[in-house]
């Protein structure tokens, strides 16, 4: 599972787990998951950010797990039983990750690749900049 630190606050919008060490092999066992818990509930700040390997025994898992937070079935429920049968390792993302399940995370992440686009970044930075400006006029008005 592809995890990292968020803010405490923010972890009910998450998967959190819970990780052990594995001493043989030196990767982070997953111990636990959860799917959005109360801030004073969570056992970390280690969200799942939506990568996955998992075995194929998930997809049997998943046809009787039953529904879960939000009244959805969740995959995270799913995972959580797939624990009682293998181990699930943990893997700390490295680099910057988009919310792109939040609008504004959406927008973040259009706007800075929009910006690093090579035939239209330029020109993007251009327009982006016109609205600043604007934005500026109208806050002194």
């Amino acid at each position: 599972l592809g995890v990292e630190e968020v803010p405490p606050e923010d972890v009910d919008k998450y998967g959190i787990v819970n990780t052990i060490k594995d001493l043989s092999a030196g990767k982070p066992l997953v111990e636990s998951i959860v799917e959005k818990p109360k801030p004073q509930d969570a056992t970390s700040n280690l969200a799942v950010v939506g990568r996955y390997v998992l075995s194929a025994k998930i997809f049997n898992l998943l046809e009787s797990t039953t529904k879960g937070a939000g009244g959805e079935i969740q995959l995270t429920d799913a995972i959580s039983d797939l624990l009682l049968y293998e181990h699930v390792m943990a893997y700390r993302f490295a680099g910057k990750r988009y919310d792109c399940g939040s609008k504004l995370g959406y927008l973040k992440a259009t706007v800075e690749f929009g910006l690093e686009h090579d035939l239209l970044g330029e020109r993007f930075s251009e327009y982006l900049a016109t609205l600043t400006s604007r934005s500026d006029a109208l806050n002194s008005v």
